[in-house]
């Protein structure tokens, strides 16, 4: 394939549906150029960069502690690309990048980084950290750090700035509460002094991190959030060292490291008292990164085990046309086509909520935890079963599989592990009842719908919803339990409904049947239906 973009029969049609003509009309010569890339050089830079790992340099030749992280020509490249050719990490911020008139939606810009991750995974997480730390000081500390926001979300490489988040602590990673960093006030500034044990983009130019404020309390409620900037005003490196970094099993070639602070000049960011809730911010928008992260190399796996199946043969004709094989590939197209649409519904309401919309930013806040969720662990599935599809070469080092499944195992840990995002959903059941806002969202839009699966769907939504009941009925601790399958069941739930409602629309258009095939075989799982949808797996494969 020469173009990721065109040959993914499932991501023009959602943009098609979730776009305007306008927005629909300016992006896809972005797409058409972005996917050509993707297939050819980006993937070439991109394992490069992977086999050619950063590589930290402590010292200058003569003696001083400079801490640079030099990184191979590939990444430099990709980052070229990403930041300055398509201004991923820009575009949600400020008019103007790829000649928008606005700020471009969040649908188009997680749809632009969805073909992008098909190449090139770890630089991805350096772009979406700029592009969140951009928007927490738009919405907590606009005017302070306009300079700091405008070199976040610069195009221009020569002044642009990428942002990092250093919490996780040793003994700080899933309880963000025991943080032990220290914050001293200055008067013009603050110091910070401790131990950053998981820090991504390491060389970041911009970072925030959070701090413990004397006399403000224990837990998150004494954590304020800081400004901590790679050098001081005065042009001097900032007092931090990188102790060493992280050999990681995947994202490799992004650098990721452990650092110490001594002193280190900082700069407060909003109210010192909201740290915690502002740092949230940050975390959130990165796990809706996570997620499509994941959907994008479940439909890269997927696009390389129908390649595979379709070009070999085993015992006299193509692997597409064994009965078993089919039955294999089948739910990893299925996975990966439902992770796209629950991404692109994810960011479709953030459009929504940034806009103003109290309801969607309800939907916000728990479409975000289950599509984490869920998605990360999928894509961890997807992968391995298409490294198994390409057989003995699938486990080899030439091939793009290993690193697709290296790369997936990190989605599920990045921002909170999927336990840690399962307490979460189980906050929104509790805080904003978000079983019984899902099923009113989900169960009026199938309402609209008269297509097969709908009336089992629309079971579905009844059945979550009175279980949800009842797991905020039981014990805490049997919720903590219970929480884990029932996030689960939500997420499919969502994702069923979003295929139909995305082949209402194809149909409607007059499409074809593909896209009901889809829906029908998600909605069926291993039903009845299974044998006819496996007789139509070329018009399901695309």
């Amino acid at each position: 394939m020469t173009n990721f973009a065109d040959g993914d029969p499932a991501l023009k049609p959602l943009l098609d549906r979730l776009l305007t003509a306008e927005d629909r009309a300016r992006v896809e010569p972005f797409l058409a150029e972005l996917g050509e890339l993707a297939a050819g050089e980006l993937d070439r830079l991109a394992r490069t960069a992977d086999a050619s790992p950063p590589r930290l340099v402590q010292y200058a030749p003569d003696g001083e502690r400079i801490d640079e992280v030099e990184f191979h020509p590939a990444y430099d490249r990709m980052a070229q690309i990403a930041f300055e050719r398509f201004g991923l990490a820009a575009m949600s911020h400020r008019p103007g990048v790829l000649g928008w008139p606005s700020a471009v939606p969040h649908v188009v810009k997680y749809a632009l980084s969805y073909v992008f991750v098909q190449a090139e995974f770890g630089l991805a997480c350096p772009v979406s950290m700029t592009d969140s730390a951009a928007r927490v000081l738009r919405l907590f500390d606009r005017e302070r750090y306009a300079p700091e926001i405008a070199a976040l979300t610069s195009t221009d490489l020569a002044d642009h700035a990428t942002g990092a988040m250093f919490m996780t602590e040793i003994d700080a990673g899933t309880d963000v509460g025991r943080t032990e960093t220290t914050a001293a006030d200055h008067g013009t500034h603050w110091t910070l002094s401790g131990r950053k044990w998981f820090c991504s983009n390491v060389s970041a130019d911009i970072i925030l991190t959070l701090a413990r404020v004397p006399g403000q309390g224990d837990g998150t409620k004494g954590l304020g959030l800081f400004l901590l900037p790679r050098r001081r005003p005065d042009g001097t490196r900032n007092s931090y060292r990188i102790d060493r970094l992280k050999d990681k099993l995947g994202s490799r070639s992004m650098a990721s490291g452990e650092v110490t602070l001594t002193d280190a000049y900082a700069r407060p960011v909003g109210e010192l008292k909201d740290g915690f809730r502002q740092m949230a911010e940050m975390v959130n928008v990165s796990r809706l990164s996570n997620a499509m992260r994941a959907a994008a190399l479940m439909r890269r796996a997927v696009h390389e085990s129908v390649e595979h199946v379709r070009r070999r043969e085993v015992f006299g004709k193509p692997l597409l046309e064994q009965p078993l094989m089919r039955a294999t590939l089948l739910p990893l197209i299925l996975d990966a086509e439902a992770g796209l649409g629950l991404v692109l519904e994810s960011a479709a309401q953030l459009d929504r909520a940034d806009a103003g919309s109290a309801d969607a930013k309800g939907l916000v806040r728990i479409l975000t935890p289950l599509a984490k969720y869920t998605l990360c662990k999928q894509a961890r599935h997807v992968t391995a079963e298409a490294m198994e599809i390409r057989g003995g070469n699938g486990y080899i080092e030439d091939w793009v599989n290993p690193r697709l499944l290296r790369d997936a195992h990190l989605g599920s840990i990045w921002e909170g592990s999927s336990n840690v995002i399962a307490l979460d959903v189980l906050r929104c059941l509790r805080r904003e009842g978000a079983h019984r806002v899902l099923a009113a969202e989900y169960l009026s839009r199938l309402a609209a719908l008269d297509l097969p699966g709908t009336a089992e769907v629309t079971r579905r939504w009844h059945a979550l919803r009175d279980e949800g009941e009842e797991l905020l009925g039981q014990p805490p601790d049997a919720q903590q339990v219970l929480i884990a399958p029932y996030a689960t069941g939500m997420a499919r739930a969502v994702m069923a409904t979003l295929l139909l409602e995305q082949a209402a629309f194809e149909s409607q258009r007059g499409d074809g049947e593909r896209k009901l095939l889809v829906a029908t075989a998600y909605v069926s799982g291993s039903g009845a239906a299974l044998p006819v949808l496996l007789n139509r797996l070329e018009t399901v494969a695309g």
